[in-house]
């Protein structure tokens, strides 16, 4: 089987002539590899939404690279007015999707950095706030071959590895965060064993992390949600690694909707659970878990989304959280780009505060 190299899913980047911002529409995978160009903050806003663009680093830099496109058509004569409007439209970014930190984060990010040069010419501040997106993005790439090197430490060759919903290149900048240590024990002749959970109901594993992993040459197999337990006990895992799009103060970890199931499932049959993050999914302002708000979403995408036909009966009451909480004594570790913490994850606050 031929392979070819990930580097080619561009997830999320800038064309080369810094008017637009390109994206794999994740949507379409795996039938359809489509690339999109987004060249208004409202195309942006509805990529986000309607997870053409999804994981939670990726949602990140395009909110970046969206305040940029943004920038340049802010029409002000003094900083003041330039800025009020740059607020404007972050404020509209951020109503696109609530539970990842890192959408927030990154238009603070963007905000800060032109509270930073109020006094630089303000034709040239869309170019600073490019500089700052395509700063972040390089980052979010460090940070993730950092969380794979650091993982790879707590993992044996040629173990059985179990993941959740698709925290792999297609949710960051490279090689992903929970996907890492396999991307790069791939690299070093680790032979992981990878079962990939199919995560409804958008099936983001079955679509997403089992296309990509398995183009990547990666030993991968697809399972439903509910197999996970069965292939516990039959001694084919030995580790789980699942992504995060919120991490509160305490360790309470949010992610795709099933992951606390996957936990509790690890917890029952002693396999540890990691949970692998860049720092940025840290949220100190919120302390627990029960804090964070969980996205509800359409009931379409239960009863009908990628059906031939609808699969529940017409006017059915449907619940659609699109995450879950993880509580912090179920993780046996969390793991960024800064180290490897466990419970009850003290450095989690260093970090955050000491960057």
């Amino acid at each position: 089987m031929e392979h070819t190299s990930l580097s080619h899913l561009c997830t999320v980047r800038l064309n080369e002539t810094h008017d637009g911002v390109v994206i794999v529409d994740q949507t379409q995978l795996p039938r359809h590899e489509i690339y999109l160009t987004l060249t208004s903050i409202e195309q942006v806003w509805e990529a986000i939404r309607k997870l053409k663009v999804r994981g939670a680093p990726a949602i990140g830099i395009a909110a970046a690279y969206g305040l940029y496109l943004s920038a340049r058509n802010i029409h002000a004569d003094d900083f003041a007015t330039f800025f009020r409007k740059l607020q404007h439209q972050g404020h509209y970014l951020a109503t696109a999707r609530p539970t990842a930190v890192n959408l927030f984060a990154a238009i603070e990010r963007i905000e800060r950095c032109a509270q930073a040069h109020t006094d630089a010419p303000l034709s040239q501040l869309p170019d600073l706030l490019r500089q700052e997106a395509d700063a972040l993005r390089n980052e979010d790439a460090a940070a993730c071959h950092a969380i794979g090197t650091h993982a790879l430490t707590l993992l044996q060759p040629g173990m059985g590895l179990l993941t959740h919903c698709n925290a792999g290149h297609l949710a960051v900048s490279e090689y992903g965060t929970a996907l890492a240590p396999i991307y790069l024990g791939q690299e070093q002749g680790y032979d992981f064993r990878v079962f990939a959970d199919e995560t409804r109901p958008l099936l983001q594993g079955a679509r997403l992390t089992a296309f990509e992993l398995q183009r990547a040459g990666v030993n991968v197999t697809l399972i439903c949600d509910n197999m996970a337990s069965l292939v516990m006990r039959r001694g084919w895992i030995q580790a789980v690694v699942v992504g995060c799009d919120r991490i509160a103060a305490n360790g309470d970890t949010a992610n795709k909707i099933g992951t606390s199931a996957v936990a509790i499932l690890a917890h029952h049959y002693g396999i540890p659970f990691y949970v692998l993050g860049p720092t940025s999914t840290i949220d100190l302002h919120t302390p627990t878990g029960s804090a964070i708000t969980i996205e509800e979403r359409d009931p379409s995408e239960i009863t009908s989304w990628g059906y031939r036909h609808p699969m529940a009966p017409e006017g059915i009451k449907v619940y659609n959280p699109a995450f879950d909480i993880t509580p912090a004594e179920l993780i046996t570790a969390i793991i960024t780009e800064k180290g490897i913490a466990r419970y009850p994850f003290t450095e989690l606050s260093e970090w955050k505060v000491n960057p």
